[in-house]
């Protein structure tokens, strides 16, 4: 489903080139569950930018599900993230001014799916991450961890190809974050979804089936990973 064909990513810095990454090749199967690891400055977050089409590469080819990355226009990239892309990141990224029904909502409303329609979704949705009882409550109201699924809910609700989840357990507790890897590894079962976990932890990374390392803006390691 994903394919990076010699890919960099170069950044000036003054005088200084930075490379964040160096000739990285890489393939990843449709519904692979694929845990990226490294320590911070390796390239991990680069890496998921990119693959996200979120950035440009400096040099190489990215196509996922048959398009290409490297030379899509604006208008396509924007059609690939709300249509087959779900993103989770570290710090929720919730509205506060919208409740949980209307945050995990907001992407099928940006597409004009009807209210009625988008509100049955998202309430399936938050039976599956175990939050129906918080539909109507306000981010104020949740704890870190149903904040964490409810941006999960809120990234499967237009039903993506794709999951990049960025740190998804860096601001919670252990049970908290026990919680979200065991729903992040149902969802990638039972979703039929394609899932990139990006985190320095390897303890987190152990969810996945696969594990990609990184240094120096390059994979060091590749290999699956027994369940």
């Amino acid at each position: 489903m994903i394919s990076l064909q010699d890919v960099n990513r170069y950044y000036e810095a003054g005088e200084r080139s930075v490379h964040a990454l160096d000739h990285v090749s890489l393939d990843i199967a449709r519904h692979e569950f694929v845990a990226v690891v490294g320590p911070s400055g390796c390239g991990k977050s680069t890496l998921m930018h990119l693959i996200a089409g979120l950035d440009r590469p400096t040099g190489g080819e990215i196509t996922v599900d048959g398009l290409s990355l490297t030379t899509a226009d604006d208008a396509a990239l924007t059609h690939f993230r709300r249509r087959q892309l779900g993103l989770v990141f570290q710090f929720f990224n919730l509205l506060p001014t919208m409740n949980v029904r209307e945050n995990v909502s907001l992407p099928l409303l940006l597409q004009g799916v009807p209210i009625a329609d988008a509100f049955a979704r998202a309430d399936e949705l938050l039976r599956l991450v175990g939050l129906t009882n918080r539909a109507t409550h306000f981010v104020h109201q949740l704890s870190g961890g149903e904040q964490q699924r409810t941006a999960i809910a809120r990234a499967l609700v237009h039903r993506p190809s794709l999951l990049i989840a960025d740190e998804p357990t860096g601001n919670l507790d252990t049970a908290s974050a026990a919680r979200v890897l065991t729903l992040l590894r149902q969802i990638a079962d039972e979703q039929l979804a394609t899932l990139i976990l990006v985190t320095h932890s390897a303890e987190v990374a152990a969810a996945a089936s696969r594990l990609i390392e990184m240094r120096d803006g390059r994979i060091v390691s590749d290999r699956m990973v027994a369940l």
